[in-house]
This record gives C-alpha cells, sequence and structure tokens, in this order.
C-alpha cells in the first residue's frame, strides 16, 4: 500500500510546498516528508528553507540566503553554512572493518 500528498501555494514573493509519502511492504510502513518555503523580499534578497525527515528520523532543517543576483550569501544570518566550500566528507574510520575482522579472528581462537 502506498499513499503520497503534496500540495503548493505561491505569491509573487512567496511559495510554500509540502509532500509527504508513505508505502507498508511485509508489515513495514516507510515514509517520507519534506516542506520547502521560498520568500524573496522587496530588494530581490531570497532565503529558502527547507525541512526533510524519514519516518522515524529527526527533522533535517537548512536554511539558505540569496542575494538579487542569485549568489548564495554564505555567513549570512540563520545560513547554514559556515565557509564557501561546501561539501561532504566521509568521516567513517578507514581502519573499523580491519579491526573488526582482527576481533572476529581472536573470538574464534578462544
Amino acid at each position: 500500500m502506498s499513499k503520497q500528498s503534496s500540495s503548493t501555494f505561491q505569491s509573487s514573493s512567496f511559495s510554500y510546498s509540502s509532500s509527504s509519502s508513505s508505502s507498508t511492504s511485509d508489515g513495514v510502513t516507510t515514509g517520507t516528508r519534506s516542506a520547502q518555503h521560498v520568500y524573496t523580499d522587496p530588494q530581490g534578497n531570497t532565503t529558502v528553507k527547507t525541512a526533510n525527515q524519514n519516518m522515524g528520523e529527526p527533522m533535517i532543517q537548512d536554511t539558505r540566503h540569496f542575494d538579487s543576483s542569485g549568489q548564495e550569501r554564505v555567513g549570512a544570518l540563520g545560513s547554514s553554512g559556515a565557509s564557501a566550500s561546501r561539501r561532504i566528507e566521509d568521516v567513517s574510520d578507514e581502519d573499523q572493518a580491519k579491526r573488526d575482522r582482527e576481533y572476529e579472528e581472536r573470538m574464534e581462537d578462544e
């Protein structure tokens, strides 16, 4: 079983959209919801707020600010970015798999 819904509102300086979906398979229900709010002030500066959530997980919120030329204003009040360089970096422990194998071998030897 699957359910989906969405709504959108838009005016000359404001828009809001939201969507949600859920599905159940083999008795397990999964779902997601998201919303986006965009506001442009009279000077042409735009604020974009987004919120996303998977069922059973915390909500992730993001706010970004753009000037009238469309450039992101990094470090602006309430901005989610702290520097001009935005990237996702894997910070997992690269040696964890090796240590896990060594531990399993020691446990087998006992």
